[in-house]
């Protein structure tokens, strides 16, 4: 039994996966700074887990609620930037939903 690798094949699965993550997680990044610049910070409420490394409390979370609302009075933009941005920022997520999708039609009708 001759077990031979088609070293080609694998280079360009090696660069194809390397340049998805890194457009997948660059759109995402991207995704989520406009949507702070737009002034919609995503706070995530507390989470009860039995194995939770760490759990903020209630009352870390109306703090970071109150500082992200502080964050958003102060934002230099007008109305049409912070609309522009959440826009923005909608796109980069539907981008990476799209990349996510596509990747899942080519590995089940590419099979």
């Amino acid at each position: 039994m001759n077990i031979e690798i088609e070293w080609g094949a694998f280079a360009q699965v090696f660069i194809a996966a390397f340049i998805g993550a890194t457009v997948l997680v660059s759109f995402y990044a991207m995704g989520l700074r406009l949507l702070v610049r737009a002034g919609r910070a995503p706070v995530v409420g507390p989470a009860e887990f039995t194995d939770a490394i760490a759990v903020i409390s209630e009352k870390e979370r109306q703090r970071a609620a109150k500082a992200a609302a502080k964050a958003a009075k102060r934002s230099p933009l007008t109305d049409g930037q912070k609309k522009l941005a959440l826009f923005g920022a909608y796109a980069c997520f539907a981008v990476c939903g799209g990349a996510v999708i596509f990747a899942i039609l080519l590995i089940v009708f590419n099979h």
